[in-house]
């Protein structure tokens, strides 16, 4: 759907018109508990299922739900995340706090994650518990709360696609063993490592694992660092990688799978599909 985000956010009313076209399709609310298309309207946009009598608003239920913004700063936002724009220039633009932009991004960032091939095995394990989501919440974790454990992605490319594999029973040790003993190629960028081609794997890669200090990565003369690449996706995501400014280890999954995205519809309009994903239920991970 092509449409000029100006005109939709002239107005609060205007705005709702259009996230109501991406939470009900074909013009039918429909209940996050039941199901069923039939509803009453309250007051104050509030509707009342008709089966299970659940009362509910057009975005309860949702990932745009969870961050209390309305509907006009959703579509705002939304437009400054596909513009690559970073947490403090959101909340500058739309005169928000930043903890509030920077929840909104990440609720962005899990929608994409959930969207994504193996998004709800990752979203059900450990990994979604450190990403500080639970069911169908998003509750707020201490940036230095450890990691129930450090994970190892695969990048996989084929025909001008790219897929971020999460390899549960892969360590960083693992990586470190295959440098050390069979000299697999590290490099490092920030407290980011990846390899050089793996198995089928263009490349492995972590961050924040302690483990793979600069010692075990850039010794001189025992492993060749990895050679550079002018194309495909990883040089792709080392670039915008590094504009993050410290990537920690705890987020490093959500902007992989954003970057994931953003190659594989690197030549399309993604603020539709965004507004796609963030009206989309939540999914109960019991």
């Amino acid at each position: 759907m092509a449409f000029d985000i100006d005109r939709h956010t002239r107005s609060e009313a205007s705005a709702r018109r259009l996230l109501e076209k991406y939470c009900w399709p074909d013009g039918q609310p429909v209940c996050p508990r039941c199901g069923s298309r039939k509803a009453y309207a309250l007051a104050e946009g509030r509707l009342r299922c008709a089966g299970c009598r659940y009362t509910y608003r057009l975005l309860t239920g949702r990932f745009a739900g969870l961050a209390g913004l309305t509907a006009r700063q959703w579509l705002r936002l939304a437009a400054l995340f596909a513009a690559e724009e970073t947490a403090h220039a959101m909340a500058a633009a739309l005169d928000l706090a930043y903890n509030t932009a920077y929840k909104a991004a990440t609720l962005i960032r899990l929608a994409l994650l959930a969207e994504s091939l193996d998004g709800l095995a990752v979203l059900r394990g450990h990994l979604g518990n450190d990403l500080g989501f639970s069911g169908k919440t998003l509750r707020p974790v201490p940036a230095d709360a450890p990691l129930a454990a450090v994970p190892v992605f695969g990048i996989l490319e084929r025909g001008g696609m790219v897929f971020i594999d999460y390899l549960p029973d892969m360590t960083p040790e693992d990586l470190l063993h295959y440098n050390l003993h069979f000299s697999l190629p590290l490099s490092r960028l920030g407290a980011i490592v990846y390899s050089d081609r793996y198995q089928r794997y263009a490349t492995l890669v972590t961050c924040g694992a302690e483990v793979l200090s600069r010692r075990f990565v850039e010794v001189a003369g025992r492993a060749p660092s990895v050679e550079p690449s002018r194309d495909g996706f990883w040089p792709y995501a080392r670039e915008r990688l590094a504009r993050f400014h410290g990537v920690t280890a705890r987020k490093f999954p959500l902007y992989l799978k954003e970057l994931e995205f953003r190659y594989n519809h690197r030549n399309e309009d993604i603020l539709p599909i965004l507004l796609t994903n963030i009206c989309s239920f939540v999914p109960d991970l019991a």
